[in-house]
């Protein structure tokens, strides 16, 4: 069977200094080796979210599944291919339904051509959607409370500026 890899990272940091695609990458191909998969290629989104589908390196791999040039996709996690149950749905649905291609993730051994293997799948997506949650409404509440101190959260705002001490603002009427 031909399968396409497909990695993923979520910020520019984690490709500068991070290991993660490398890491992704050859336990892949270490799969693919122990299954007797033919590894057409590996694709890889790099520094590009989970939230949506629109991807540049996964729209292209179901562009090559579409036209024959793989049987099956495979991914690392499962988190590094969607973290939304209603994205999942719709790949389950557009390509990873029975007689069409294949999925396979690596560390949580999904097979999607079985009812338990599409609930499991299902059951670990919504984990990872609450996840992606959990860590967005961590990071909102984070910046709130240090607006509310006066910190700086980002860009130095028209009619501030910044305190002698690196982290306050104050106004600027200049």
């Amino acid at each position: 069977m031909r399968a396409i890899a497909y990695t993923r990272v979520s910020t520019s940091m984690q490709v500068e200094a991070g290991h993660s695609l490398s890491a992704q990458a050859e336990a892949i191909e270490k799969y693919c080796e122990l299954y007797e998969l033919e590894l057409v290629d590996l694709v890889s989104d790099e520094g590009a979210s989970a939230k949506t589908l629109e991807r540049s390196g996964l729209q292209s791999v179901l562009e090559r599944l579409d036209v024959g040039e793989a049987d099956m996709l495979v991914v690392y996690k499962l988190d590094r291919l969607t973290r939304s149950v209603a994205d999942l749905g719709a790949l389950l649905d557009g390509y990873f339904k029975e007689g069409k291609f294949e999925l396979a993730s690596v560390i949580e051994k999904i097979d999607t051509t079985t009812s338990g293997g599409r609930l499991t799948l299902n059951i670990l997506t919504s984990v990872a959607q609450w996840e992606r949650e959990v860590i967005s409404e961590r990071i909102s509440s984070a910046m709130q409370h240090m607006r509310r101190e006066g910190k700086r959260t980002g860009y130095i705002p028209f009619g501030m500026k910044l305190c002698e001490d690196g982290i306050h603002l104050i106004e600027d009427y200049d």
